[in-house]
C-alpha cells in the first residue's frame, strides 16, 4: 500500500542542484528563532560587524529565503552561527529578521544559547554553563542554567551590552497622529520607547495590528527627523524599532513590552534589547536601582526578567550593564530546500 511507503519520504534525497539548509528552530517566549546549522556560506572579515555587511551585500538571497514566504513570514527571525571575532569566544552570530540583520537580539541569545548546550555544540556543566557570544553589537556573556535533573536547559540569563539613554522626553510630529513623546535608549539596538495610552492604544493582542501600523509612523518621523550616531560603531546608529509600553497584565509584574521593529514586525517576546534599554532608562529617571530585579512582559504576557547589575560606559555615555533573564525552547529541525528552478525560491513577503 502507498501508506506503507510513507516512511520512504522521510530518507529522500533532493538533487545535488538543490541548495540544502537545515536548521534547528526554536521560540523564545513566543518569538521564534530560525537557527541556520548547515548550508550557510562562508562570510569573510574580520569582525561580526564585516561579516554583517558581507553577508548583507553577498548572500542576502538566502536570508529573504529563509525568513520570508513560503518557509517563513513577515514576522519570521533567524540566526546564523559564525566563526567567532575573539579567541576565547564560543561563535559568533548574526540575527536576521524581515527587513535584514540585527545589531543584537536578546531572544536569540537566550534561544540559540539554549539550542548549543541543549543540543550539545557546547560542552555542559552539571549546574550551568557558561557561553561566550560575539555579536555585531560586542562580547555578550550568557549562562544556561539546567532542570533539577540536568535533561534540558530550564532559563539562560545573559550580560548585554552597555545599554544607555540617548535622550528622555523627545517629541517628534508623526502623520496621522499628532506630536508624540518618547525616550530614546540602546540596548544593543536602539528604540524609540512611548507610552501606548499616549497614542490611545494597549498593549494587547488585539491590537497589534493599530500597534504595528502606528509603530511603523513613529519609527518612520523620528529617522527622518533625526541623526543616531552611536558613540563606538557607526553601523550601529540607526532606530531599530518603536517600544509601546504600558500596564502588567500581571499586576506582580513591572510593565508590558510591544515592540514593532525592522519592517513593521511584532515582537512575541518582552525584547531583550529593548527590556535593556527600558532598564537603562527606568535607572536614568531614579526608578529603578542598581541590583534591583523588574519582570517585564510581553504582548502574550510571557516575561523577561531585567536587572541592571552594574554601570558601565560606551565611548562617552554613561550607562548600565543589564542582566536579562528568559525561557526558550526547542520545537523541531527543518530541511529547507531551494530548487534553482523555483521562481519563488528566494522568498517574497504580501505585506
Amino acid at each position: 500500500m502507498i501508506l506503507d511507503r510513507l516512511p520512504e519520504l522521510a530518507a529522500w534525497k533532493p538533487p545535488g542542484s538543490w541548495h540544502r539548509v537545515v536548521s534547528v528552530e526554536a521560540h523564545t517566549a513566543g518569538e521564534p528563532l530560525r537557527v541556520v546549522v548547515s548550508g550557510l556560506p562562508t562570510t569573510e572579515g574580520p569582525t561580526i560587524l564585516a561579516r554583517r555587511r558581507a553577508m548583507r551585500a553577498q548572500h542576502d538571497q538566502l536570508r529573504t529565503a529563509l525568513m520570508w514566504e513560503p518557509r517563513g513570514h513577515a514576522d519570521m527571525y533567524g540566526c546564523l552561527i559564525v566563526p567567532p571575532e575573539r579567541v576565547d569566544a564560543h561563535f559568533g552570530v548574526l540575527f536576521t529578521h524581515n527587513d535584514g540583520y540585527s545589531t543584537m537580539c536578546g531572544h536569540g541569545i537566550i534561544a540559540v544559547v539554549t539550542v548549543a548546550v541543549q543540543m550539545g555544540l557546547v560542552d555542559v556543566d552539571p549546574v550551568s554553563t557558561e557561553v561566550r557570544i560575539d555579536t555585531p553589537a560586542g562580547r555578550v556573556v550568557a549562562t544556561a542554567h539546567l532542570d533539577e535533573v540536568g535533561e534540558r536547559v530550564a532559563r539562560v540569563s545573559f550580560r548585554n551590552v552597555v545599554s544607555f539613554v540617548e535622550e528622555l522626553g523627545a517629541s517628534v510630529e508623526v502623520d496621522g497622529i499628532g506630536r508624540v513623546t518618547y525616550d530614546l535608549s540602546f540596548g544593543g539596538a536602539y528604540y524609540a520607547l512611548v507610552d501606548a495610552a499616549q497614542v490611545g492604544l494597549r498593549c494587547t493582542p488585539d491590537n497589534a495590528q493599530q500597534l504595528t501600523e502606528v509603530g511603523r509612523r513613529i519609527k518612520h518621523a523620528i529617522s527622518k527627523a533625526r541623526q543616531i550616531d552611536h558613540p563606538e560603531q557607526a553601523d550601529l546608529g540607526f532606530l531599530y524599532g518603536t517600544i509601546f509600553t504600558g500596564p502588567p497584565g500581571n499586576p506582580k509584574n513591572h510593565s508590558r513590552n510591544v515592540c514593532v521593529f525592522a519592517d513593521g514586525e511584532v515582537d512575541r517576546s518582552p525584547t531583550g534589547t529593548g527590556v535593556s534599554a527600558r532598564a537603562a532608562i527606568e535607572v536614568a529617571r531614579g526608578q529603578l536601582e542598581l541590583g534591583e530585579a523588574i519582570t517585564i512582559e510581553s504582548i502574550l504576557g510571557t516575561t523577561f526578567v531585567v536587572t541592571p547589575v552594574g554601570s558601565g560606559r560606551c565611548g562617552d555615555r554613561e550607562g548600565i550593564v543589564p542582566l536579562v533573564t528568559g525561557s526558550a525552547f526547542i520545537t523541531g529541525r527543518m530541511e529547507h530546500w531551494l530548487d534553482p528552478n523555483d521562481p519563488l525560491r528566494h522568498g517574497f513577503l504580501l505585506r
